[in-house]
């Protein structure tokens, strides 16, 4: 769940998981995203950190860029000698994120993650996201509202687990992956208070199209519950045919007189 003041969101679908370095290009400077996912928001100077962590890639706190996308939320790290690449959280995985707002220090994000299968993680994961430069607030408020249109868009039935897309990647325009202006379906991202953009030739796209195994797949449904009142095999009935007039010149009948009103 996210928590903040008075509002909190369920993440749902816990098939989607966390990764570790895997959201990454091969030189560790560029950001890999799905064909068809947009960029929301891109933040500067953000440090991760994994609070209680044994596990020695975790053990130690990253500066770096994080993304909002309409997917999920991507750290980036800001050195090659990092251990830690980049980390991709879906919202589907994500649980107890809260907003802290200290009295000293910047306010941050902190929650726990789920890990994917083959994604460098062993366990759930807690850590924790500080916004040197302020905006944590806003940042929060835009993760629940896309998250919330995630749950909007959800197929009728769960999706398989998820699985990285095969192929090639390349780098398009930044007009084919940032959202306008911020905007997705009415949502629109504070860009006000994030007004930076991705470095040019920053952000790949993976070749493949859409649906991703596990990534807002659409699946057939093969049944309704019982109760929706829903038949697969109705189908409504033919329009009938506009009548047919045998000269082109003929016109349609005069309407009926109305009655007088008195």
């Amino acid at each position: 769940m996210l928590y903040h003041s008075s509002f909190q969101i369920s993440f749902f679908q816990k098939d989607f998981k966390m990764s570790l370095n895997t959201a990454h290009t091969p030189d560790g400077k560029g950001v890999l995203i799905y064909n068809g996912e947009l960029i929301l928001l891109y933040c500067k100077g953000v440090v991760i950190q994994f609070p209680g962590e044994k596990d020695d890639l975790l053990k130690k706190s990253v500066s770096g860029s994080m993304y909002l996308t309409s997917h999920r939320i991507i750290f980036i790290s800001e050195g090659n000698s990092n251990k830690v690449k980049s980390l991709s959280m879906p919202f589907h995985c994500l649980n107890e994120v809260k907003i802290e707002l200290p009295l000293f220090g910047a306010n941050y994000l902190k929650g726990f993650a789920s890990p994917q299968p083959g994604g460098n993680l062993n366990s759930d994961t807690c850590w924790k996201v500080t916004f040197n430069k302020g905006g944590c607030t806003d940042f929060g408020r835009a993760l629940l509202k896309a998250a919330d249109m995630a749950r909007a868009f959800r197929p009728y039935d769960a999706p398989p687990p998820y699985q990285q897309p095969q192929g090639n990647v390349f780098a398009p325009p930044p007009e084919y992956y940032m959202a306008p202006n911020g905007n997705m379906c009415g949502f629109q991202a504070p860009r006000d208070v994030f007004p930076d953009t991705p470095p040019a030739g920053s952000v790949y796209i993976f070749e493949q199209p859409p649906p991703y195994s596990g990534i807002g797949e659409t699946t057939t449904i093969s049944q309704f519950p019982s109760n929706s009142n829903t038949n697969l095999n109705y189908r409504g009935p033919i329009p009938s045919a506009p009548p047919s007039y045998e000269n082109i010149r003929e016109e349609a009948p005069p309407l009926p007189p109305k009655s007088k009103i008195e």
